[in-house]
């Protein structure tokens, strides 16, 4: 059984990593699932424990995809990037400074996976609409995909994995947010200034302005035949705006329910549902489709992997770190989130970050940590799944898809550009989070932690 299961997760991992033919990587984590069920590593209890874990997060990342999906329908997306056009005026500067932000706003309103998904296509058609050269495309989509998968961390409910973790910790939205979100943030304005200091020779300092009319007809993975036709542009600005606030509205009714201990999937699958009502009002469609544009497979792959990330905490795994990192994170806030950071960054690049997140998560909860400690560690752990995974192109899903679309759109980026990149900026942000983690926390909450 031991050898089984570790073999088990080795091979399942290299072959979500290389994906042959293009499979999707949910087959191979439930090969891998039943392969460790029936080695009898994770027993039938095991899988209704699994499942009470995973399930609010994946119905609360689902919903979320939906509502992505259904403003895609809207035009909403290549509306931001014409205004994201227009806003820089012309400027490449400027023009890489909105990037960032438009990236890091996607995820804190959607989630990563999301981000990538809808954002990057968007940035494309662009930036191809621009006539800019490949080396001059690399600085924007390199810079936001690398914001928009590390803007996952201020806020647990950006990422699947994190708020599963969540779970798994005991820990609600709302005091994940509040104990991350600064020191996150502040790591993600260094990463963007690091980016800046490194392309700020590549960019061009003047880009063309008329970018209007972007069609995502022929390329954009989430693609609707219909669209709304508005009056005016008036009309159509006024009208996103309102979409927009409506969004704000439905993420800001996440954090409010954490606080009062609502459910946070149950307000998740609320908004999803007004805005499948709204489009269908306005165009017609039925929300039937969403059962083919809704990329299910998450939560398949989610539960897979979960399942045996737990084979492998019931053979011994989370035994083992456990007499090796408790000696040196117990009894120090500092040491707490330096070294449970670094070395999620590390298990992230060797293994991905989704099971080195739930492997370090279970680890914690097994050590003897205060409270203080093991909520400290515990948002290591994010930072260095989240962020430190961005060091090389295999450490997050994310960013293999992000790789995918950018190639589809015809620029090249190797992965040896890839992390000339992010070995100069990531290993620096990484740490100075984790330090910042460590000061905010204890100026913060450390007194009422404790009691």
């Amino acid at each position: 059984m031991f050898w089984i299961t570790i073999a088990t997760f080795l091979v399942t991992l290299g072959f979500i990593l290389w994906r042959p033919r293009g499979i999707n990587e949910a087959v191979f984590a439930a090969i891998g699932a039943i392969i460790v069920v029936l080695s009898g590593s994770v027993s039938l209890s095991d899988l209704g424990i699994i499942s009470n874990t995973i399930s609010g997060a994946a119905i609360t990342i689902m919903a979320t995809i939906v509502m992505a999906i259904v403003l895609e329908s809207f035009g909403f997306f290549n509306w931001v990037a014409e205004k994201l056009a227009a806003m820089a005026k012309g400027s490449g500067i400027r023009l890489f400074w909105y990037v960032n932000l438009l990236c890091f706003l996607m995820t804190l309103f959607f989630n990563n996976d999301g981000s990538i998904l809808i954002t990057t296509p968007i940035l494309v058609m662009l930036l191809n609409n621009m006539g800019l050269k490949n080396h001059q495309k690399i600085p924007y989509l390199l810079s936001g995909g690398l914001v928009a998968t590390a803007s996952s961390a201020p806020i647990g409910v950006s990422n699947i994995v994190n708020l599963i973790a969540l779970k798994i910790v005991h820990m609600s939205l709302y005091l994940h947010t509040a104990m991350m979100f600064v020191p996150a943030t502040l790591g993600l304005l260094l990463l963007v200034g690091l980016l800046f200091l490194r392309f700020r020779r590549i960019l061009p300092k003047t880009i063309p302005t008329n970018v209007s009319g972007l069609s995502s007809a022929n390329y954009h993975p989430l693609k609707s035949q219909n669209r709304i036709e508005y009056a005016s542009e008036k009309a159509r600005s006024r009208f996103m705006r309102n979409v927009l606030l409506f969004v704000f509205a439905v993420r800001v009714s996440l954090f409010v329910a954490s606080f009062m201990n609502i459910p946070v999937s149950v307000m998740a699958v609320i908004g999803s549902l007004v805005l499948l009502g709204w489009r269908w009002a306005y165009l017609k469609i039925s929300p039937a489709d969403m059962l083919k544009k809704t990329p299910w497979y998450i939560i398949v792959f989610a539960f897979c992997m979960y399942t045996i990330i737990y084979g492998l905490n019931n053979i011994g795994l989370t035994d083992w770190l456990i007499g090796f990192m408790e000696p040196i994170v117990a009894g120090s806030l500092l040491h707490a989130s330096v070294m449970m950071g670094v070395l999620l960054s590390i298990l992230s690049n060797i293994f991905n970050n989704h099971p080195a997140l739930m492997v370090g998560t279970l680890t914690l909860t097994h050590m003897k940590l205060s409270l203080l400690e093991l909520k400290v560690a515990y948002l290591a752990n994010v930072i260095g799944s989240d962020i430190g995974s961005l060091l090389l192109p295999m450490g997050t899903l994310a960013t293999l898809m992000w790789m995918h679309i950018v190639r589809k759109g015809k620029v090249l980026i190797t992965w040896l550009e890839y992390v000339k990149v992010t070995v100069v900026v990531i290993p620096p942000t990484v740490l100075f989070t984790l330090v910042v983690l460590y000061y905010w926390v204890s100026w913060l909450f450390g007194g009422v932690l404790q009691r």
